[in-house]
């Protein structure tokens, strides 16, 4: 994984540059010290580092849209970070860029009962919004796993959806308006803080839902909110095989059910987890699907007793069926807990995420096992089973020379393997770093291109996140964007990779 070579003249004005944000933000609220920058040097997936040049942690969207301005204005790349929980790189600093934090952010501005919508800035965690409403019977859907610290701004940039995202949808379903700031300091606002606010309007919104930092940064966000549901209930269901276990995910649909969450967890998970939850599984079972079911107690009721007699029509060995909100919880606490468990099992472990056809994840499950025994790596698999959004667990040990390697071209070969079953490279995590030389084996170069050209109107430097996403710079000169005068391109001393 390659990304821009450092430009040296940005490294040597780095004392320049931090008094000329500290009159922005503080002197306090710019960290040079080295020691300091450290923490800042990956995001969630910590196989990539690199020292960022200096971090600004802007107090106001005022200070924000002044600090883009200013490394625009000096010719400065920037990384937006919110709470660094991206499992992509899509965080990852540059050794020549200024890391954007924008955890001091974090108000929720206004609450809407009547219309059901809540406006935040965008270093609020995802579970304060639900928390803050709650009184209310409303909640926030979208619960990516780490909901407890990823930011409302983060799961914006990188489209984040969860175990609810079944039912309800991921992010770009929950956005009515938003506020950003290109990186000239241009401020733009887009939709509103009702439903219906951005009809008419050009979906510029979808656009930067997803687009992880490379358009803008978003200082303002309204949130859709929804009623918390009368009942919830969750099956947890255990089978012999992981073969029938899959085969009772596609069952579950085919019956017209859709769950609020349909989620599978193989035996090495539950082995992990079952130390952390002080509960022990059936010796017999080879994987766990939680289901989760809600609506009306009349609804729910009769729901779980037709995915009861799915589950057991397809060589369930138990099922069990929570009858409090506490057993709910607890149930749901072995698929919370499980990729901090895996902790337990290897020094290190590389979690990618792809997406297929719910009918093909018997193929694409025992591609992995052929893989794992190919690169010699063990693997767990715990991943969003009713919408096909696989997250391999590759065990690996970063003190072992070659290991990260064989983890890398481990899961490249899985992402490739979703991509030729019919699926996409991601499904919640984003592309970052970790999957931008895949890009050209789902997109075509025309695909590439016009995805490019995106790019290029909105940051026709490409100051903003640049080595991300694409597998080459974007060259915005060749789309009209950079003027060329007698083949000379601006800013030739920017790398092209």
């Amino acid at each position: 994984m390659q990304m821009p070579r450092p430009d040296q003249s940005v490294i040597d004005r780095r004392e320049m540059l931090a008094r000329g944000l500290a009159r922005i933000v503080g002197a306090q609220w710019v960290i040079v010290d080295e020691a300091e920058r450290r923490p800042y040097q990956c995001d969630g997936i910590t196989a990539y580092m690199a020292m960022p040049l200096l971090v600004v942690l802007p107090g106001t969207a005022e200070e924000l849209r002044q600090a883009l301005r200013f490394c625009h204005d000096n010719g400065v790349k920037v990384v937006p970070r919110g709470s660094g929980t991206s499992l992509s790189g899509g965080a990852l600093p540059l050794e020549d860029g200024v890391l954007l934090v924008t955890s001091r952010l974090c108000e929720i501005l206004s609450i809407d009962r009547e219309n059901r919508v809540a406006r935040v800035q965008p270093g609020v965690p995802n579970i304060k919004i639900s928390e803050a409403v709650r009184h209310l019977g409303l909640c926030y859907m979208p619960d990516p796993s780490s909901q407890l610290i990823s930011t409302i701004g983060g799961n914006v940039a990188e489209n984040s959806g969860g175990v609810h995202c079944l039912k309800y949808g991921v992010t770009a379903n929950h956005i009515l308006g938003m506020e950003a700031v290109l990186i000239t300091g241009e401020v733009i606002s887009l939709g509103g803080a009702f439903l219906g606010a951005a009809e008419g309007e050009m979906d510029l919104m979808g656009v930067l839902t997803g687009s992880e930092g490379l358009l803008a940064v978003v200082t303002e966000i309204a949130v859709r909110l929804e009623p918390l549901p009368e009942v919830a209930r969750v099956i947890s269901m255990s089978f012999p095989s992981v073969e029938k276990a899959c085969a009772c995910v596609g069952a579950i649909i085919g019956t017209g059910i859709i769950p609020a969450g349909l989620e599978f967890m193989d035996r090495k998970v539950l082995d992990a987890v079952s130390t952390l939850i002080r509960e022990t599984f059936d010796p017999r079972t080879e994987a766990l699907l939680l289901c989760e079911l809600d609506g009306t107690a009349v609804e729910v009721d009769a729901l779980v007793q037709v995915v009861n007699d799915v589950a057991r029509d397809q060589g369930a060995i138990e099922t069990k069926v929570s009858t409090t909100e506490e057993e709910r919880e607890r149930i749901w606490s072995s698929r919370k807990l499980a990729f901090s468990a895996i902790g337990k099992l290897c020094p290190d472990y590389y979690c990618t995420d792809g997406t297929i056809p719910r009918n093909r994840l018997p193929d694409v499950l025992n591609k992995m096992a052929q893989l794992s025994e190919q690169y010699g790596l063990d693997y767990a698999n715990c991943f969003h089973a009713g919408d096909g959004n696989l997250h391999p667990i590759i065990m690996y040990d970063a003190a072992r020379p070659g290991d990260l390697e064989k983890a890398e071209a481990f899961g490249a070969d899985v992402l490739i393997a979703c991509v030729d079953a019919g699926g996409v490279l991601s499904g919640e995590h984003g592309v970052g770093v970790e999957k931008r030389d895949l890009m050209t084996h789902q997109f075509s170069a025309t695909d590439l291109h016009q995805q490019q050209m995106v790019k290029c109107a909105f940051d026709p430097q490409e100051l903003l996140n640049p080595g991300k996403v694409f597998p080459t710079a974007c060259r915005c000169a060749e789309f009209g964007r950079m003027h060329v005068h007698k083949g000379n391109v601006r800013f030739a001393d920017i790398p092209r990779f």
